[in-house]
This record gives C-alpha cells, structure tokens and sequence, in this order.
C-alpha cells in the first residue's frame, strides 16, 4: 500500500511540475518570527520533501540569524509563489533545527543526506563567511577546498518545517476566464 499523500502537497507537486521549466520556481520566502517579535522573511531554496512525509526540507547555514530565531520560537511559514501558473501556497507549521550536535542518529543522518544531495558549489557556500557579510564568490574557491566525499561541516545545517496549516487558493472555471473564488485553510491535526 502506498503512503497516504495530503490533498494540498498533490496541488503544490503539480504547481511545481507545471512551473518547473522556471529556475526560481524552487525559490519561497520563509518568515520567521524576529528577536523583537517581528516578522523576518528570507528567501530559501525547496530541498525536497522527507521521505515519506509532508514535511519540506530547507539547507542553511547555522551562522544565520534564522537558527537563534527558531530556537527561540520555532514556528514559521513559507509562502510561494508560482509565476506562470499564478498560484500561491501558504504553509506554516513548526520547524526542527538539525544541526551537527543533534543527539538523533536519524535525524543526523538526514542532515548527512541532505548535504550529499547539494551540489559541491552550494556546499562551498557554508566555509565561506557568516551569511549576511559580504564575500567575492572568486574569493572563496580560490581559497578553500572542499573533498566531495566528505560529511556536512559545521555551519552546514537542515530545517525541517512539519506542516499544520496550508493555505491555497480554490479557482472557478467559467468558460476561458479563471476567478479566484476563496482561499482554503487546510489544518492539520
């Protein structure tokens, strides 16, 4: 028997395939909320989703303002957008941080996973300076070396968020014309 998939993650998958031939179609915003208890949104990149699961996959840097952010309250959403197919997704729930001192051998393991699946030119990007700084690209291959086959250093870090709200929009069809009719508000137990 195969595994029990979401309604709202078929409609992202298809929003995906459809806008796939698009490179920024993997990119959304994930907010979080900010020492101050503001709002502070930062665009990441879509690592996939766990196997087996709905819960999406986010690399980072652990030297990020992120990381304190969600140590101090772990709940964010994600919002994406898709330009050609004019769908947007809203997907909040709470995100588990995992870095290398992580005492799960598991969840290690899918930080390890994780790191082997980025290309060796996103991997370089976590021996360069802490994020937020500026650095020359140039600089850094010049300067560091990086063995492929090694595990995941230090600054290099998995977010995992688990889903408990998705929001999306309902469309009509009438005749050519599309209208947006409501947003559904799907929460998860």
């Amino acid at each position: 028997m195969g595994t029990v998939t979401a309604p709202w993650k078929q409609l992202l998958l298809n929003a995906l395939e459809s806008n796939s031939h698009l490179k920024h179609s993997s990119f959304f915003q994930l907010a979080t909320v900010g020492y101050n208890g503001r709002p502070s949104n930062r665009t990441v990149v879509f690592r996939g989703f766990q196997e087996n699961s709905d819960s999406f996959q986010i690399n980072t840097d652990s030297r990020s303002h992120k990381i304190e952010e969600l140590k101090h309250c772990p709940f964010a959403e994600i919002c994406w957008y898709f330009t050609d197919s004019w769908e947007q997704f809203r997907i909040g729930g709470r995100i588990d941080v995992i870095d290398g001192s992580n005492p799960d051998t598991l969840k290690i393991q899918q930080r390890e996973k994780s790191w082997f699946a980025s290309s060796v030119k996103s991997r370089l990007q976590y021996l360069g300076p802490n994020p937020g700084l500026p650095f020359i690209s140039e600089q850094l291959n010049e300067e560091t070396s990086l063995d492929p086959s090694a595990g995941p250093v230090g600054a290099f870090c998995l977010l995992v968020l688990d889903p408990d709200q998705v929001v999306f929009p309902v469309f009509l069809y009438l005749s050519s014309f599309m209208i947006d009719i409501s947003w559904a508000v799907i929460r998860i137990q």
